[in-house]
């Protein structure tokens, strides 16, 4: 009885034996399917954006040096006028009866003077002769020497009476852009008024003033000390003028002038571009965007955004090694440019870099790698992780 159970036990056991062999195992799954991209390394144009203000070269304030009239504006407002062109006339009679009496005044000096000196060589002529005592023969020579420093007096302000008459005649102290007037005819002007009669700017070429914070000055001077940035001349960079229509001002400017005193409100260097305007497009005051080209970033790498990824401890990418197999990468990241990002360390050229299918790839694991195609859904669907 139990020898014929036993052989029951053991021919089940055969058969479930038999069975289990009869049924291939499953496949293994296959690696899931990412879009890389081949990072070739470039040289890149650093570019940083600044939101600036322009101003005039050279600002001249033109103000009346005597009191009068405003008997005529003689320049077009907005117009450009050179040196010693007429602006103003103011009424000149008050200052040519000033110089007639300055005048007047000399003539009168000069024949004091004339009759002083005859009476000084008289008296000395006299006093040589014993017939006149010395101290009155000193007193005629001093008022002689008094008539001639009043002669000297009086021409001086005969001069100073011409000059008035001449400042009737208000011109334009530099070549430039006159602006609007602040005053018009029949107004009364002085030298004491608060505001200029008008202003003179010369604005070809015309100054960009903007600002950069002082940690991107750090930054670049690293860059340079390391040999990745590469400026074009020492402290000298290209600026270029985007207007407010976003349009792009043709001509370049280049950087003359750095503040290397940092504001401490703002924790930003004060820069200053000159730029050529000789169609007088630009104007002082005007807002616009200046963009500054500080040199070029060598061997560095344009990514996709969807193959950056970020958590607490910076941006990384995932790479597709030889064996297909994923790793990490820690990355260091520069501007972005359109839908790409500046890469200037981290990778090396020709490594595969995950850009689309990111949420299938683990670090270690086999991908199957494709080219990446940035219209796929996926792709488009891809975001940076952020930490």
């Amino acid at each position: 009885m139990t020898r014929s159970l036993l052989r029951g036990a053991g021919a089940t056991l055969l058969a479930l034996a038999v069975g289990a062999c009869s049924h291939s195992a499953p496949p293994a799954s296959a690696p899931p399917e990412v879009g890389v991209v081949t990072a070739r390394a470039t040289d890149i144009a650093v570019v940083r954006n600044y939101p600036g203000r322009l101003a005039a070269t050279l600002t001249a304030q033109v103000r009346a040096r005597v009191t009068g009239i405003v008997l005529k504006r003689v320049y077009k407002e907005g117009t450009d006028v050179a040196a010693g062109d007429v602006l103003f006339k103011i009424d000149p009679a008050p200052l040519q009866a000033s110089l007639r009496i300055a005048q007047g005044q000399l003539a009168q000096a000069e024949a004091t003077a004339r009759n002083a000196k005859l009476a000084a060589e008289r008296s000395q002529a006299i006093g040589a002769r014993g017939l006149l005592a010395r101290q009155d023969v000193d007193n005629a020579v001093a008022a002689a020497a008094e008539a001639e420093a009043a002669v000297k007096s009086a021409r001086a302000n005969v001069e100073n009476a011409r000059i008035n008459l001449g400042y009737a005649t208000v011109t334009a102290p530099i070549s430039g852009r006159a602006g609007r007037a602040n005053v018009t005819q029949g107004a009364l002007v002085s030298p004491t008024d608060a505001n200029p009669l008008t202003t003179v700017q010369v604005i070809d070429p015309i100054y960009a003033n903007f600002s950069q914070p002082m940690a991107e000055v750090e930054q670049l001077r690293q860059a340079e000390k390391s040999g990745g940035l590469k400026l074009a001349a020492p402290d000298k960079a290209e600026v270029q003028i985007v207007l407010p229509d976003g349009s792009v001002y043709p001509l370049v400017g280049t950087l003359d002038f750095t503040d290397l005193a940092v504001d401490p409100s703002t924790g930003a260097v004060d820069l200053r571009a000159l730029v050529p305007n000789a169609g007088r497009a630009l104007l002082p005051g005007m807002f616009v965007k200046i963009r500054l080209t500080l040199g070029t970033l060598h061997d560095a790498f344009l990514l996709p955004q969807a193959a950056i990824q970020r958590d607490n401890d910076g941006a990384y990418v995932y790479v597709v090694g030889a064996d297909d197999k994923v790793s990490e990468k820690r990355v260091q990241l520069g501007d972005q440019r359109g839908a790409d990002w500046v890469v200037h360390g981290g990778i090396a050229a020709g490594e595969r870099v995950v850009a689309s299918g990111i949420q299938k790839a683990r670090a270690g694991e086999k991908v199957k790698p494709v080219a990446y195609d940035p219209a796929a859904p996926d792709a488009a669907s891809t975001a940076p992780a952020s930490g």
